[in-house]
């Protein structure tokens, strides 16, 4: 097999470990580290010299982890064999992350189980080689950051409920209101995290919870929601939302077009129901002007009226008992 006198990695940035194909080098070969990454050699399973930045001629001495489990060169190029894997050191940012099903919660202050999803986003670092590759990517060709996003998923989910489920209950936040608490929990979440990532060599930069919130067409949300605006509509009209209530159950009686007994019904309803509340105004009317109540009893009397004041007058009187205008 032919040995390899160059090698360099120039791949897409979501990969964060890919293993150089060929274990064919010897010494002389040049290594090409670009910015933001590591090459890391390995032999036998084991992990050895780690190489920077830079462009590297392989020398026993810039190798020294590697040479000790080598032949020592007879001069020239003298092959052997090694694995060299490139680990990329660049903070990836965007790795999304979600709840795959509705977390049951309790809301504190209705007392409603609400199925709750969470979504967001976070930020990745390898930091350490030799725990990336030995814990993760092992012997894979390549490890990406949709791999790791996998792998973590578990963990993650589990900590992010336990979590938000947990801050929950002891702060009595509203689930319809947790928008506000979201930066902070985000911060709490990201510290319980951050020691199962380390584990790998893997550093969490940041950690968003940028979204808490329950399906809209959940039929208990949709309850909850409708007795909300029900409690903020009676709030706000106070005294008068009994009456607009019973408006409201009168034009649903008037449009209620229809045949049959149930057409009568609903006529009937709708008659009793606009008798009350002629009713209900005409006392209104009576308690605001009680003279004016005095006179249309005395009008559906019979009752006859002073020209000058319009006051009742007394039957057979000559004299109005309120002016003593003259009568004619």
């Amino acid at each position: 097999m032919p040995i390899i006198d160059r090698v360099k990695y120039d791949g897409p940035s979501d990969v964060l470990v890919w293993r150089f194909p060929s274990d064919n080098l010897s010494w002389g070969t040049q290594v090409i580290v670009n910015q933001a990454q590591e090459a890391l050699f390995f032999k036998g399973g084991k992990a050895l010299d780690v190489l920077g930045p830079g462009t590297h001629t392989l020398r026993t001495a810039n190798i020294p982890l590697l040479r000790g489990l080598i032949a020592a060169p007879f001069g020239g190029e003298t092959p052997f064999a090694a694995e060299i894997f490139y680990v990329n050191k660049a903070v990836n940012l965007d790795v999304k992350w979600g709840t795959n099903s509705p977390i049951p919660i309790q809301d504190p202050k209705f007392g409603v189980f609400l199925p709750v999803r969470a979504f967001g986003q976070f930020g990745i670092q390898a930091q350490d080689s030799r725990a990336l590759v030995t814990k993760l990517s092992a012997t894979s060709p390549e490890f990406t950051t949709e791999q790791l996003s996998n792998y973590f998923r578990g963990v993650l989910l589990t900590r992010a409920k336990d979590y938000i489920a947990e801050t929950i209950v002891k702060q009595k936040i509203n689930l319809l209101e947790i928008a506000a608490y979201l930066e902070d929990m985000s911060a709490g979440i990201q510290g319980k995290l951050a020691a199962d990532f380390a584990e790998y060599g893997v550093k969490l930069v940041n950690f968003y919870l940028n979204s808490v919130d329950v399906p809209e067409d959940d039929d208990t949300v949709v309850r909850l929601k409708k007795a909300l605006a029900d409690k903020a509509e009676l709030d706000i009209l106070g005294d008068k939302y009994q009456q607009k209530r019973t408006l409201d159950v009168m034009q649903t009686a008037a449009g209620n077009e229809g045949g049959g007994a149930g057409a009568g019904m609903g006529l009937g309803a709708g008659l009793g129901m606009g008798m009350g509340m002629g009713q209900m105004m005409g006392n209104a009317m009576g308690q605001m002007n009680p003279a004016a109540s005095a006179a249309a009893g005395a009008a559906a009397a019979g009752a006859k009226f002073c020209s000058q004041c319009g006051k009742p007058l007394v039957p057979g009187a000559k004299f109005c008992a309120e002016c003593g205008a003259k009568l004619a």
